[in-house]
C-alpha cells in the first residue's frame, strides 16, 4: 500500500540570525535570516533529495511563524499540519560566525508555541500515513505536551507498520536535571527501530564511550540498528543479527559543524527510503552530513541529489 508521505518529523522551529561578521555576538552589527531547528534541517534534506516528508509543528502567528512556514513549504516539505498559535511567539536564535569550528548560539524560545505542540487525532492520522518517523530528544525536553506527542507518535507509526528513527540529540539546558533526560531519553530510544548517538551522548545515556558498547546497550533492549557518530573517528553501524560496519568521515572544508548531525540523519533515512543495503545507507548518511558542514547556515548545505552524486563520486575516485 502506498502511503502519503514517505517520512515524517516534528519538532520547533525558530528564527535564526547568522552573524555576518565574526566575533562576540554582543559586538555584530549585521546579521542573515535563516530557519534553525533539528527536525526541519532532517526534513529540509530529505525534500532536497526527494522524498516526500512532512514536518509537525506549531509557531506563532507572527512574521517569524508565517516565514518559517513559507519557508519549509518552498523547500518540498509538506507543512499542511503546522499550527499557527495566537498566543504564543516563534522562538529565535542568535548564531555567530563560524569560520570553521563551533559557532556560538544563544536561544530565545521560553514558552514558544513550538512548545506547545500536542497530539491530536488530525495529527495521529498524519504520522500514521508515512513509511518513516523521525524524531530527536529536543520535543520532550521542551513541555509535557511535546513529550505526549513524541510518545503518541511513536505509538501510531509503530502501530501503522512505520520504522521510526531516533536521535538523541541532547540539550542538557532544556532539563529539570540530568537524570530526569536520561530516563525519558532511552524510554524513548529503546522503542525505535534506530538509535543515532554521538559518543558524547552515549557516555551520558549508557555510562560508555566505546561505539560497541553504546550499541549492545541499545540492541540488547530490542532496537533493530544503532549508529555511533564519532567526530573524525567516522562512524560504526551495528545491526541486531550481527552486522558492523565502519564509515569515514568523508574529507570537506568545514564552515560550520552545526547540522551535520542532522544531514547525517537525513541521508541514512534516505538511503533506507531508497532500499540501500544499510552499509550504503550509512556511506549516504556521512556524505550528507559532511556537505552540511561545508556551509554557515544550518541546511543550507544540505545537497539535492545532483550535488550528493557529484560528491560521492569526487571522493570515490
Amino acid at each position: 500500500m502506498r502511503r502519503g508521505l514517505d517520512a515524517v518529523t516534528f519538532g520547533e522551529v525558530m528564527a535564526m540570525f547568522v552573524a555576518v561578521e565574526p566575533g562576540p555576538l554582543d559586538h555584530v552589527s549585521t546579521y542573515v535570516r535563516a530557519l534553525a531547528g533539528a527536525e526541519v534541517n532532517v526534513a529540509t534534506g530529505l525534500a532536497r533529495l526527494g522524498h516526500r516528508v512532512g514536518w509537525v509543528g506549531r509557531v506563532g502567528d507572527d512574521p517569524f511563524g508565517r516565514y518559517a512556514v513559507a519557508e519549509l513549504a518552498a523547500t518540498g516539505v509538506d507543512t499542511t499540519t503546522v499550527t499557527l498559535d495566537a498566543d504564543a511567539p516563534t522562538g529565535f536564535q542568535l548564531k555567530s560566525r563560524a569560520d570553521g569550528g563551533d559557532p556560538q548560539v544563544v536561544y530565545f524560545r521560553r514558552n514558544s508555541a513550538g512548545s506547545r505542540l500536542a497530539p491530536s487525532p488530525a495529527t495521529d492520522a498524519y504520522v500514521a500515513d508515512s513509511r518513516h518517523l523521525h524524531l530527536t530528544g529536543i520535543p520532550p525536553a521542551l513541555s509535557p505536551t511535546a513529550r505526549s506527542f513524541a510518545t503518541r507518535a511513536i505509538d501510531v507509526a509503530r502501530a501503522a507498520g512505520a520504522t521510526v528513527s531516533f536521535d538523541p540529540n541532547l540539550r542538557p539546558v532544556l532539563w529539570n536535571d540530568q537524570s530526569e533526560m536520561v530516563r525519558v531519553i532511552n524510554d524513548l530510544a529503546v522503542r525505535a527501530d534506530w538509535v543515532l548517538p554521538g559518543v558524547a551522548e552515549g557516555a551520558v545515556l549508557t555510562g560508555s564511550t566505546d561505539p560497541a558498547a553504546i550499541a549492545s546497550f541499545y540492541l540488547d533492549r530490542g532496537v533493530s540498528a544503532v549508529v555511533v557518530k564519532n567526530g573524525a573517528a567516522g562512524a560504526d553501524l551495528y545491526t541486531a543479527d550481527g552486522g558492523r560496519w565502519h564509515q569515514p568521515v568523508f574529507p570537506v572544508t568545514v564552515v560550520d559543524t552545526v547540522g551535520a548531525g542532522d544531514g547525517f540523519a537525513a541521508g541514512l533515512i534516505s538511503g533506507y527510503l531508497d532500499g540501500l543495503p544499510m552499509q550504503e545507507c550509512l556511506r549516504r548518511a556521512a556524505a550528507v552530513g559532511a556537505l552540511a558542514t561545508t556551509d554557515p547556515g544550518d541546511r543550507d548545505g544540505l545537497p539535492d541529489r545532483a550535488a550528493l552524486a557529484s560528491f560521492l563520486a569526487l571522493v570515490t575516485t
